[in-house]
C-alpha cells in the first residue's frame, strides 16, 4: 500500500515538482498551500509522512510543525521541513519545532526521496516496500506475498495489512483500537470485534506452516506476535 506523502508548499512550481516526484517514487501525493489547508486534509486522514515548507501565509511551516507535535493525534507523523535558510540556528530552530528532518533548498530529488525513504523506514514501516522477515516468515510490500516456511500463503489485503504491522511491531502488546487506528487507518470507524474476525482469518492461513502461533491472544488486552 503506497504511502502518503502531505506536501504544504505555497510556490506552485515546487509544490507541482515535488508532487511530481512522489508520485514516480510510487507515493499518493497530497498537495496544500498553507498551514490552514494541511491541516484539513489532516482532519480528514492522517498522511504518512508531511514535507513541509518554512515560508507559509500566514502560520509559519515552523508554528504548523509546533502545533502537531503538541497534538496527540498527529505527534508522531513524520514531517521534513524544506527551507532556503542554510545557518545552523536556523537547522535547530526547525528541529526543536519538532521536524524529523531538514533539507535545505536546492535540494537533489535524490537525496529527499533518500531522506524520505530513510524516515518511513524509521517512523511508518507499513509505509515501506521493504521485505519483512521472521523467523521462516516473510513478507514482501512490493508485490503483495507472503511466503510461511517455503509455502506461498493467501491472503486479503486487511490480513496483510495486519500481518505487515505485527511483523514491524513485534513482541509488544496492541489492544484492538491501537490495531484499528494502525491497520484499517485513522478516522475509519469500524466494531472493535472486527480486528477479531481479521486475525482469525489471518490465523487460519498460517496455521498449515505452524506460524500461526506467533500471533498470540494476550487476555485482557489484545494481542501480540512474537517468533518465541
Amino acid at each position: 500500500m503506497a504511502a502518503t506523502i502531505l506536501i504544504v508548499e505555497d510556490e506552485p512550481a515546487i509544490q507541482e515538482l515535488l508532487a511530481m516526484n512522489a508520485r514516480q517514487w510510487g507515493y499518493r501525493a497530497i498537495q496544500a498551500t498553507d498551514a490552514a489547508s494541511a491541516m484539513e486534509h489532516i482532519n480528514r486522514a492522517l498522511p504518512d509522512l508531511i514535507l513541509l515548507d518554512w515560508m507559509l501565509p500566514g502560520s509559519s511551516g515552523v508554528e504548523l510543525a509546533r502545533g502537531l507535535r503538541a497534538d496527540r493525534r498527529t505527534r508522531d507523523t513524520p514531517i521534513i521541513l524544506l527551507t532556503a535558510r542554510s545557518e545552523e540556528r536556523d537547522k535547530v530552530v526547525g528541529l526543536e519545532s519538532g521536524a524529523d528532518d531538514y533539507i535545505t533548498k536546492p535540494f537533489s530529488p535524490r537525496e529527499l526521496n533518500a531522506r524520505i525513504r530513510a524516515l518511513l523506514r524509521r517512523r511508518a514501516p507499513l509505509a515501506s516496500d521493504e521485505v519483512v522477515r521472521v523467523d521462516g516468515l516473510e513478507l514482501s510490500p512490493g508485490t503483495h506475498r507472503v511466503v510461511a516456511n517455503g509455502e506461498t500463503v493467501d491472503l486479503g489485503p486487511t490480513e496483510f495489512r495486519l500481518l505487515h504491522f505485527f511483523m514491524t511491531h513485534a513482541d509488544r502488546v496492541y489492544s484492538r483500537s491501537q490495531l484499528l487506528d494502525q491497520v484499517w487507518g485513522d478516522h475509519v470507524f469500524v466494531e472493535e470485534r472486527t480486528v477479531d474476525v481479521h486475525i482469525r482469518r489471518l490465523r487460519q492461513a498460517l496455521e498449515p506452516s505452524g506460524c500461526d502461533r506467533m500471533i498470540q491472544t494476550v487476555r485482557g488486552s489484545g494481542y501480540r506476535f512474537s517468533s518465541s
